[in-house]
């Protein structure tokens, strides 16, 4: 099954159910999925649904952080409960060590020792690690690897 045919059967069980926290995300993703195929006029595959679902879920990652300074507590605990729903639909994620792994391993095989180099390795390691890690992590990751 497909991950837009999957996300279409959540949103039907989600308003059968009565989720509404379920049946708002997934209604989101659903209608920018269909605006970035109106937009680029051609039908996505589960890589660019994974793009869609990515971005989503570093949106609200970004405005989490927002909410915790303002200490917005609703908000909070909301944007948690989305970004739960959203990573139900992400490829397992790659834990820190395999991620550490594949940027020595890349920074190895592209001969990359130098930190003003750290763009070249990042161009690298991300098409590797796509849709299965944070791109904030990897950047971390980077840093901490070419100091």
């Amino acid at each position: 099954m497909s991950l837009k045919d999957r996300l279409s059967s959540d949103f039907k069980n989600a308003l059968k159910n009565k989720d509404s926290i379920r049946k708002n995300v997934v209604n989101m993703v659903r209608a920018a999925i269909k605006q970035s195929e109106i937009d680029n006029r051609k039908e996505l595959n589960d890589d660019g649904v994974v793009d869609i679902i990515t971005k989503q879920v570093k949106m609200r990652k970004d405005a989490l952080e927002d909410f915790k300074k303002g200490n917005r507590a609703d908000l909070i605990e909301q944007y948690e409960a989305e970004i739960d729903i959203l990573m139900e639909y992400m490829p397992v994620q790659l834990s820190e060590d395999e991620v550490r792994q594949i940027v020595l391993d890349t920074a190895r095989k592209e001969g990359v020792q130098d930190k003003k180099e750290m763009g070249r390795l990042m161009g690298a390691v991300m098409p590797k690690v796509k849709g299965k890690a944070d791109g904030n992590l990897v950047r971390k990751i980077v840093e901490s690897i070419l100091k």
